[in-house]
């Protein structure tokens, strides 16, 4: 047991609190004044305190609104009941209960010290296992009587570590841990040394004090000449129901009342007498039941008495009721047969204009219209397609056999067989073309479009299900069965207003005093009041099922009708769109194969190209070669060689064009070999169609470095060399990359597969064009070249004159979609910095390229910085792989130099992971009102194809 021993401490203290037979609390005389100050401060600072919210800590002292007189004291948590109850027990007295949220308020620094009332054990003594609830109480109450609001001398004896004082409480002569025993209510402890001290078993003391709130509810008052000692006080009740229902949340402890406990009524003197004790615990007991039985009984007379007055205002308000309901009958029967004849003459007006109304699709009449209109036109698939599927397959194979073969005999074998295949479907496909002309595919499209335009109208989108010819079973039953109601309750309508009309026939004899015959009021009267009860309940019944809505179970039976026979639709609208998009097909086929069937395309047309370029090259190296000896020699003629210069620059326009020309061919035999001639690359490998198709159209064989009049870049030639040159009036730039045998390749595959991403949507797709790529034939390079945009990076813009908010929400906006455009073809860039984002114009953001010899995991791996801000996501600092999730985050840190982009910020750096490119295109703060903008000087300054030195 963990403990402290003082033998020589005694300590005058008055109890405030009992626990249990053997523990209670109790504040020290010593600490009267501290009691008034803080009650004093309470009152002062927490009715303007804040509130409690999030999780409380029990460690933490708060203040607390004591429930029975609404005064504020120290406490701390014990349990949290829920989220807006807590169990806190007052640490200055011992009580404890459960509070609301609302009722406990944060308590400055200078009353965060501690307790003022300590627990204490009394020395030796223990509660007897097994004991009864009952006699638990007891105890409690036995103790409460001895010590509550009584001035005791405290001998400690020992100190639990969670500040339980072990010690031997005396009032005056009296030992009162031994008159405890002699009740019975605790039991001496077995000690097992000298020095050691017995100890009960611990139980939770948020059970304790949870189970002791299920006792007899104590109450905490205040009066004028109150001690402080005893605020808050309880009152000790003397019944021990162990009934549940007695839980309140403004439970305590038992406590003592000031009243019956105070030390005039138990004089523990010296004379102290152990049946007085007993008669005045007895005498509390029977006080405290009256009190309670008075209370209730005072209760429920209040409830009784409100019940009755609540009877007889009842009885008044049914009273003036019936009343009116009297009068407005008196008044009825006067008129009663005109009232009856208006409302059924008006019902009968109602049923006529409803009867002239087409209520077909109250019945699901125009769903079973269009049922027998798909059953009666239901469109088949042509005989010939099945068959014209088969070859067309075969004819599939066969082309990608020829385009897998990379052996000529082999090759000319599967030419030959995809040949004889061609002649096949060239057949197939007249046949097709033939039995599909006959059939009216248009004027069969058009009318399943405007039934189900028509169904639309009247039930809405249709949902979607399972094709089922069980529902349309149940639809046609339904329908049935309410067209036999309606018929009969229609003929019932008629019979019955038919008898009406005779009546008044007959009537008419009855009131003709020129009507010689005698007629009886019985023979001619007849039952009116049942013949108009019958009409008036024939047109209601009608009126109803005519004019109220459908019920639940009605409308899922039409609903789902109307979906099957919507998906019959769109079933046979697929079909019609498959034989009309293999007709196209078809009908494109028969148009090239009559073109080239038994007949090869030719590329000489490529090879004259190729002859005029190598022509031009020659020249221009020989005009190169001739202005460098001209430059180089001391007596050179100014004049000369600027008209060799002149010379060059046409030279280098004109192989310029005959490459784009050249380029126009390739596309032309790419097509051709994507559609009809797969055998291209094999038949012709000389003119290097594969690596051209390969490169996604990007790489040319025709260009080489030597042919530019280039000057190096110094200031951008950091990690490659970069070369400036001129073609047709364009500013270029040349890149640099060292390529080996293996990283050729992987150059020509990522610079293809961005080149294919930028193509999808060109000027629109957001990113830096790539306008060739070409090989060194006498070093291991390998030059891209692009567009060169001078002093248009994000770095060099941001400090020189930083972009407006509208200018630099449209930059943004395109560099946006840059990203979407990559990540849409699978690429993750892993290299978005300042310097590789372009503002053309300061309207236009594209995103520049990046290093293709490297990987995306090399690419990440650079740290970038904008500022002191790293432009590397955490997950990559951790050694994740890059992810499109990771450019955003390097695209967020670019728009921090703006503070009104902040909630598209938040969104890039906290969501990332449900974030994409294309949310951050159509994000709200990219959507710009019109006709506004801000004026800048350089804002219309264009990039003009002109050559500037840096």
């Amino acid at each position: 047991m963990d403990e402290e021993v003082h033998y020589s401490k005694v300590e005058d203290v008055i109890g405030s609190h009992v626990e249990d037979a053997v523990t209670f609390w109790a504040q020290s005389i010593s600490r009267n004044k501290d009691i008034m100050k803080i009650g004093c401060s309470l009152s002062e600072v927490c009715p303007h305190a804040s509130s409690v919210f999030g999780k409380l800590d029990p460690k933490k002292i708060y203040g607390g609104l004591f429930s029975e007189d609404k005064r504020w004291y120290r406490c701390k948590v014990l349990k949290i009941i829920s989220d807006e109850k807590y169990l806190v027990r007052y640490i200055d007295y011992g009580n404890s209960e459960i509070l609301s949220r609302s009722d406990i308020a944060e308590i400055p620094l200078d009353l965060q010290f501690s307790s003022v009332a300590k627990k204490y054990r009394l020395w030796g003594l223990q509660i007897p296992s097994g004991q009864e609830v009952t006699q638990f109480d007891q105890g409690r109450i036995f103790l409460g009587s001895l010590i509550f609001e009584k001035q005791i001398k405290m001998r400690i004896k020992a100190t639990y570590q969670d500040g339980t004082v072990i010690a031997q409480a005396e009032y005056g002569s009296v030992d009162i841990g031994e008159e405890v025993a002699k009740k019975g209510f605790a039991e001496k402890c077995k000690l097992t040394s000298s020095t050691k001290i017995c100890e009960e078993k611990k139980s939770d003391p948020g059970q304790l004090v949870l189970r002791n709130l299920k006792s007899p509810i104590p109450l905490w008052g205040h009066s004028s000449n109150q001690s402080p000692f005893i605020r808050p006080k309880d009152h000790l009740s003397g019944r021990l129901s162990l009934d549940l229902k007695s839980e309140n949340d403004a439970g305590n402890h038992v406590t003592f009342p000031k009243e019956n406990l105070a030390v005039g009524g138990f004089n523990f003197g010296l004379n102290v007498s152990l049946a007085k004790i007993k008669q005045d615990q007895k005498l509390i007991e029977e006080n405290e039941r009256l009190k309670t039985e008075k209370e209730v009984l005072l209760e429920r007379y209040k409830a009784l008495e409100l019940k009755v007055e609540q009877t007889v205002q009842e009885l008044q308000q049914e009273k003036a009721t019936t009343m009116d309901l009297t009068k407005h009958l008196e008044s009825t029967l006067e008129t009663c047969v005109g009232t009856r004849m208006k409302n059924l003459a008006a019902k009968v007006e109602i049923l006529k204009e409803i009867r002239c109304v087409n209520i077909n699709a109250h019945f699901g009449n125009d769903l079973s219209d269009a049922i027998q209109v798909l059953d009666e036109g239901c469109f088949t698939l042509p005989a010939s397609l099945n068959e014209l599927e088969i070859i067309w397959a075969e004819y599939c194979l066969a082309q990608g056999k020829i385009q897998a073969c990379q052996n000529m005999n082999e090759g000319n074998i599967l030419i030959a067989k995809r040949n004889e295949v061609q002649q096949k479907l060239y057949m197939a496909v007249e046949v097709f073309i033939l039995e599909v002309d006959e059939l009216p595919l248009n004027k069969r499209l058009k009318t399943l479009q405007d039934l189900s335009a028509s169904l639309e109208a009247v039930y809405g989108q249709a949902k979607e299900g399972t094709n089922s010819e069980e529902i349309l079973k149940k639809f046609y039953d339904w329908k049935c069965n309410k067209r036999e109601l309606f018929t009969s309750v229609r003929s019932e309508t008629e019979v019955s207003l038919q008898h009406l009309v005779t009546w008044f026939q007959s009537t008419l004899k009855a009131f003709d005093l020129s009507v010689e015959e005698s007629l009886t009021s019985e023979d001619t009267i007849g039952n009116i009041d049942e013949i108009l009860e019958k009409a008036g309940s024939s047109v209601c019944k009608e009126l109803e099922i005519s004019l109220i809505e459908q019920g639940d179970a009605d409308k899922e039976i039409t609903l789902n009708a109307y979906s099957q026979v919507v998906q019959k639709i769109r079933s046979e609208e697929r079909l019609i769109a498959t034989v009309q998009s293999k007709y196209k097909d078809s009908v494109e086929f028969k148009k090239q194969i009559i073109e080239c069937l038994n007949k090869s395309p030719n590329v000489d047309h490529l090879l004259s190209i190729k002859k005029t370029l190598k022509s031009l090259k020659a020249r221009l190296r020989w005009k190169l070669v001739e202005k460098n000896n001209l430059e180089e020699s001391d007596d050179h003629d100014g004049s000369e060689i600027e008209e060799i210069k002149q010379e060059i620059t046409q030279l280098q326009n004109s192989v310029f064009q005959e490459i784009y020309h050249e380029r126009e061919e390739y596309e032309k035999l790419n097509s051709l070999v994507q559609k009809w001639f797969p055998e291209l690359p094999l038949l012709y490998p000389e003119i290097g169609l594969l690596k051209y198709m390969n490169s996604g159209g990007l790489l040319t064989m025709s260009l080489e470095r030597d042919l530019l009049d280039a000057e190096p870049m110094k200031e951008l030639s950091g990690k490659r060399p970069l070369v400036c040159s001129e073609v047709n009036g364009q500013i270029i730039l040349l890149k640099g990359y060292s390529v080996d045998v293996d990283t050729e390749a992987r150059v020509i595959q990522r610079a293809a597969a961005y080149h294919r991403a930028w193509r999808e949507a060109k000027e629109e797709s957001g990113l830096l064009p790539l306008i060739f790529l070409f090989l060194c034939k006498s070093d291991p390079m390998a030059y891209l070249m692009v567009p060169y945009y001078p002093r248009a990076n994000l770095s060099a813009i941001q400090s020189s004159m930083p972009l407006t908010l509208e200018e630099a929400l449209k930059v943004m906006k395109g560099v946006a979609q840059g990203l979407h455009t990559l990540h849409k073809a699978d690429i993750i860039h892993g290299s978005l910095h300042q310097n590789n984002v372009f503002a053309l114009n300061r309207q236009q953001g594209i995103v520049g390229d990046f290093d293709f010899t490297k990987s995306v995991s090399q690419r990440a791996s650079v740290n970038m910085m904008i500022g002191d801000l790293s432009l590397l996501s955490p997950e990559l600092k951790m050694g994740k792989p890059a992810s499109p999730s990771s450019d955003l985050y390097a695209y967020g840190c670019l728009l921090l130099w703006d503070d009104n982009v902040k909630s598209l910020l938040c969104s890039l750096i906290y969501c990332r992971s449900s974030m994409t490119a294309e949310q951050v295109f159509n994000a709200e703060c990219f959507l710009l009102p019109k006709g506004k903008s801000t004026p800048n000087s350089e804002k219309d300054t264009e990039y003009t194809p002109k050559k500037e030195e840096e």
